[in-house]
């Protein structure tokens, strides 16, 4: 097979990718609607139920690189096989979960799997694809992955108003019993020949580094950025990641090539996917307290709302696919990220009495932009990658849209702290302001309750408004990296096909500078 055929089945090869991918992308925003429901099964803390969501995060977020290097090395079939089981016996053990630390710690194991099967799918698909069509198999990926964020909350908040809080969990079982069918039924092993082994001291640095940044980012909005537990884990994130910098730039063989950073193409895109993403990381978190604590949408509506956001998404990457032939990827990117930007100023001017039209043309907006700009961003990435480490490559890129999404979960989420609290009247005692959602409960207490409510809901919307700002400005951002930093319509170059194991496997392509 050449690179110009690509695999027989690849179509169908992605649907299966799209299936491992869906449980793993749902599982991100099922829980949050979910959360209520587990507080009052367990009677737990805040600072618990605050675990149960961060222990998938910080454990998928720490384990990419390491996963992405295992599934060159040994298989992407068999690693994503592998974290599709251990994702499948991990939603069974949170389902018939008999207390909140059993739920984190299944939680915590959900974050193994996903971290094994999200690098190995995008590896597989550089595999099976010819470089033409890759665009249009990363729109369909996106548009999945999208598709899926924007259901996790309705499809929630369904399974806990028709069933239980475990319905969240049990659901993954039988979605991983279907991916994993597809998965070994159609999709090919692929392998790097003679790449880097897993050099344990560069996966305990790895792994250790970026789980203490994306613990530290998570956590410092709700404890301040001078905790205890915060501080130690920005100074474990420093020390091992520039432990784990040194060890790479003496190793002869590198569990992360860092030289790609060196690439425009790849620096490039993957800042500007970055800065994308500290925006629309956060937007669903901040707009469903808007959804709910200012309009008074239920759970359900709430989910509902979000839904003009994956057809968005979808719509975008059906352009998104094509448009690099006729345009180039650069064009695709700038034009992407400036319609997201405009949603983001219609987000950005939302009032206590907008109604719902205004939040799905601003979400519908976001969601075309991304659609339009994330197939080509992702091309262009895993473009600079040599294919036999497509895994490695692929996990640098979704290492830099979860780094995206956790600073701004930090950093708009501060933002929107102190915003708030600066447009409440004084007086108020420090638990009241802490949320929006503490300052109604007071409320409800105090003779002036109606008064204390719409200043609330007012000084919400403001902080809201502020932090879609921000929001705008890091569209714009992203937009202006790529256009500055990328390269414009390239010619293509055949490199020399590398030694590879690989079934199916091209030789690489590489963009002519």
């Amino acid at each position: 097979m050449s690179d110009e055929e690509g695999h027989p089945r690849r179509w169908a090869i992605l649907v299966a990718l799209c299936a491992a991918l869906l449980v793993i992308v749902i599982d991100n925003t099922v829980l949050h609607v979910a959360v209520p429901a587990v507080g009052d099964a367990f009677d737990a803390s805040t600072d618990q139920l605050q675990a149960v969501i961060d222990a998938y995060v910080v454990v998928f977020a720490g384990l990419l690189i390491t996963a992405g290097v295992l599934s060159d090395r040994y298989g992407r079939r068999r690693v994503l096989v592998m974290g599709l089981l251990v994702f499948g016996a991990a939603s069974a053990l949170a389902a018939a979960a008999p207390s909140v630390w059993w739920l984190i710690a299944a939680r915590a194991l959900m974050g193994v799997g996903a971290a094994l099967v999200m690098p190995a799918t995008l590896a597989v698909l550089v595999a099976v694809f010819p470089e033409r069509e890759r665009p249009r198999a990363f729109a369909v990926w996106s548009a999945v992955a999208s598709v899926g964020m924007a259901a996790g909350p309705l499809l929630g908040g369904a399974l806990v108003d028709a069933w239980s809080w475990a319905g969240v969990f049990l659901i993954n079982v039988p979605v991983v019993a279907v991916a994993l069918f597809g998965v070994v039924r159609l999709v090919p092993e692929t392998r790097a020949a003679g790449g880097p082994g897993l050099d344990p001291y560069g996966t305990v640095l790895v792994t250790a580094g970026m789980t203490g940044l994306v613990w530290a980012l998570i956590e410092a909005p709700a404890h301040g950025y001078t905790a205890p537990g915060v501080v130690a884990g920005a100074a474990v994130a420093v020390v091992a990641l520039v432990g784990f910098g040194v060890r790479q730039r003496r190793s002869a063989t590198p569990m992360v090539d860092l030289r790609l950073y060196r690439d425009r193409r790849f620096s490039g895109a993957g800042f500007a996917v970055a800065v994308m993403t500290i925006a629309t990381g956060s937007t669903l978190f901040v707009l469903s307290q808007y959804l709910q604590l200012v309009l008074g949408y239920s759970a359900f509506e709430t989910g509902l709302a979000a839904v003009p956001l994956a057809v968005g998404v979808v719509a975008g990457s059906a352009v998104g696919g094509r448009a690099p032939a006729g345009f180039g990827a650069r064009a695709c990117i700038v034009a992407g990220f400036t319609v997201t930007a405009a949603g983001f100023a219609v987000l950005a001017s939302l009032s206590e009495s907008s109604g719902s039209a205004a939040v799905s043309i601003g979400l519908g907006l976001a969601g075309l932009g991304s659609g339009i700009a994330g197939p080509s961003a992702t091309s262009t990435v895993l473009g600079a990658v040599p294919p036999e480490r497509a895994g490695m490559g692929s996990a640098l890129n979704d290492t830099h849209q979860q780094l995206g999404i956790a600073l701004g979960v930090a950093g708009l989420g501060g933002l929107l702290a102190t915003v708030y609290r600066g447009r409440l009247p004084d007086g108020l005692p420090e638990d009241a302001m802490s949320s929006l959602g503490a300052t109604l409960s007071h409320a409800r207490d105090r003779a002036d309750g109606g008064a204390l409510t719409e200043a609330a809901r007012s000084a919400f919307t403001d902080a809201q408004s502020v932090t879609m700002g921000v929001g705008v400005a890091a569209a714009l951002t992203g937009a202006a990296v790529a256009l500055l930093a990328l390269p414009g319509r390239t010619t293509r170059a055949v490199a020399p096909a590398p030694e590879s194991e690989e079934v199916g496997q091209p030789g690489s392509q590489r963009d002519a500078e």
